[in-house]
């Protein structure tokens, strides 16, 4: 608690005398205090404006790299400056960038993809694990990083067709079997040794291995810990035990790891056909957009009655548009478009501050909103900015009737 006064005494201390910081807290205490403020009701942004904001998000990340000493991308604070590259959220933003790229027929952005994707195989771990944290912390393997890079790496393969991306991936993938519990969790290498149920997020990237690979073996661990979460940690109600990433909250945990959970059950129900899976997301995502059709904003956590508390986690609200989106684009429910276009108009209007700032920020989203949250205070988290890009272009995508619906029939709480 006292650690906790003394950052915030500094951080609001520091920004009184910085320019741009002085601008951006001022800005956001004018957009979240005042009587009309964007959360009591939401503006219409137009496509064009969505389409610039995603373009103005993917020049940040860009910038972002450059100024790491690798091909990494880290993030921006307003007292700390740029922190070191971030190898897991590094590895999750390669699919955004080449996706954006293809679009846009831009070779550029392809090769700075292509470098992270190099540089990541540069530094894994001869047990076939990515450290924890950033790169400059020198931790230990983690299980949830090392199967976010899988994905980078597999997108990175997909592209180019080298078997170098393919086979650090499959390296990875074994690495995540062999430290499986028998009853499907991760303790060991996991992060502060607790099993937790967002490593649903994970069996998502072994799945893609086992999709290029064939071997079941990486399909069967994914169930393993896919079952482990739906019959032992789920609730009737949705909600999700031991879901959070810290020990000391775990009775009421971020939005961004209830998104991870949900999502990953998603995709992998859908990968496996697999309704139990499917159904499993489904329930917490209408709890969610329940909410935020009342309230025009989501909590920053949730407890097991799904009762909200903390400011708005922009990196959460983006994940669970793209939730939406998916179910969308399953069911073809309007009320899933409707949200998640909501969520998204919400989103570029925190990113877009009208302010005169730095490239340090522009384009970047903040981690909380207002930015002194308790979730990344003060800060421009990468994957922040990497799930706003995902959710805008796969609005566009559906929008413009690219994305084909499989079902459609109700999805059902």
């Amino acid at each position: 608690m006292l650690k906790s006064l003394y950052l915030y005494a500094k951080y609001f201390s520091f920004s009184l005398f910085s320019g741009n910081a002085r601008a951006i807290i001022l800005n956001d205490l004018n957009r979240y205090y005042n009587k009309n403020s964007i959360l009591k009701n939401i503006p219409i942004v137009s496509e064009n404006e969505k389409q610039l904001a995603i373009k103005r998000a993917v020049d940040w990340l860009l910038f972002s790299q450059k100024q790491m000493k690798d091909n990494g991308i880290g993030s921006y604070h307003l007292v700390n400056g740029w922190s070191a590259s971030y190898p897991e959220t590094t590895a999750y933003i390669i699919p955004a960038l080449i996706k954006f790229a293809e679009k846009n027929n831009n070779e550029k952005i392809i090769k700075a993809a292509l470098s992270a994707a190099d540089w990541l195989v540069e530094i894994q771990k001869e047990s076939g694990g990515w450290q924890g944290g950033r790169i400059d912390d020198n931790r230990t393997e983690t299980v949830f990083n090392t199967g976010q890079i899988i994905r980078g790496l597999i997108s990175a393969f997909e592209y180019t067709k080298n078997d170098k991306y393919l086979n650090s991936s499959i390296k990875a993938a074994d690495r995540l079997c062999e430290i499986q519990n028998e009853k499907g969790y991760w303790k060991k290498y996991a992060s502060m040794n607790r099993a937790r149920v967002y490593d649903s997020y994970v069996d998502f990237p072994l799945l893609m291995v086992f999709q290029i690979t064939g071997n079941k073996k990486y399909k069967e661990h994914a169930i393993k810990n896919l079952n482990w979460i739906i019959d032992k940690k789920q609730n009737k109600n949705g909600w999700f035990e031991d879901c959070d990433n810290t020990i000391k909250h775990n009775d009421k945990p971020i939005l961004h790891t209830i998104a991870y959970t949900i999502d990953g059950l998603l995709d992998c129900g859908i990968s496996l056909k697999n309704e139990k899976y499917i159904y499993a997301a489904i329930r917490p995502a209408n709890v969610l957009l329940k909410k935020f059709e009342e309230n025009n904003f989501l909590h920053g956590r949730f407890d097991k009655n799904w009762n909200g508390s903390e400011y708005l986690i922009t990196t959460g609200c983006a994940q669970i548009a793209i939730v939406w989106l998916k179910l969308f684009m399953q069911y073809a429910d309007k009320k899933y478009l409707i949200s998640a276009k909501k969520m998204n108009d919400l989103l570029v209007c925190i990113q877009n501050r009208n302010i005169k700032e730095s490239n340090n920020t522009f384009g970047a989203i903040t981690g909380s909103f207002p930015l002194w949250g308790k979730y990344e205070p003060f800060a421009f988290p990468n994957w922040a900015v990497k799930y706003c890009i995902d959710s805008l272009m796969m609005e566009r995508e559906v929008r413009k009737g690219s994305i084909r619906t499989p079902y459609s029939r109700e999805a059902e709480a």
